[in-house]
């Protein structure tokens, strides 16, 4: 059973459409704790601020059964916020902590006169390595990003995706069974149904 986690995103509408587009059998949309018991897939979509999601999953008691889930090998699949979620603390709108399951920070965009804030369109992707969640997609592939805020993290090997924004950023991770993209599979087109199919046959 995939769970698709839902703490009020505003992007959950889109994301599930496109797994039902994609034929996904068995699927639940997780609001509690007590939902989440026997999914053998976990994505967790989102966008908006770092501080007042991981807010709301705390109060609809989800960060440990999520954890709990995932550090048991359950594949989990993190989209824009849901990425973001994986490391230790962001620093939007003062500090607040993620999940934990991955080393590293999520920071926000430098100010330059060239460089618009948000990110906002479609961008590059440029694989560090292969991935079964990269599998059929071509390197230099393109998706749709939104967002002011981007992961840092500690482990280079953690870094499955860059993106060239005046610098290079990590727009991909993967560690384990944890996977987490900062662009919108769910607008991206071809490459993002490709990717949610990738992550769909994983094997639990």
């Amino acid at each position: 059973m995939l769970a698709v986690i839902d703490y009020g995103a505003g992007n959950l509408r889109s994301v599930v459409h496109a797994l039902n587009y994609l034929g996904v059998e068995s699927m639940r949309i997780v609001k509690s704790a007590p939902e989440l018991r026997g999914a053998d897939k976990i994505i967790l979509p989102g966008v908006g601020a770092f501080g007042a999601g991981m807010q709301q999953l705390h109060a609809q008691n989800l960060v440990q059964p999520i954890k709990d889930a995932v550090r048991g090998g359950v594949p989990y699949l993190g989209i824009c916020l849901g990425m973001q979620f994986l490391f230790e603390y962001s620093d939007e709108m003062g500090i607040f902590e993620g999940l934990g399951l991955l080393p590293g920070r999520v920071t926000r965009f430098p100010e330059r006169d060239t460089l618009k804030v948000p990110h906002m369109g479609w961008n590059q992707l440029t694989p560090t390595r292969p991935s079964p969640l990269l599998k059929k997609i071509d390197a230099d592939s393109y998706a749709y990003f939104v967002h002011s805020y981007y992961c840092v993290p500690q482990n280079a090997d953690d870094v499955l995706i860059n993106v060239c924004y005046g610098d290079d950023f990590c727009a991909g991770v993967q560690h384990e069974n944890m996977y987490g993209v900062q662009f919108h599979p769910e607008k991206s087109q071809k490459t993002g149904l490709q990717l949610l199919t990738n992550f769909l046959e994983m094997a639990a």
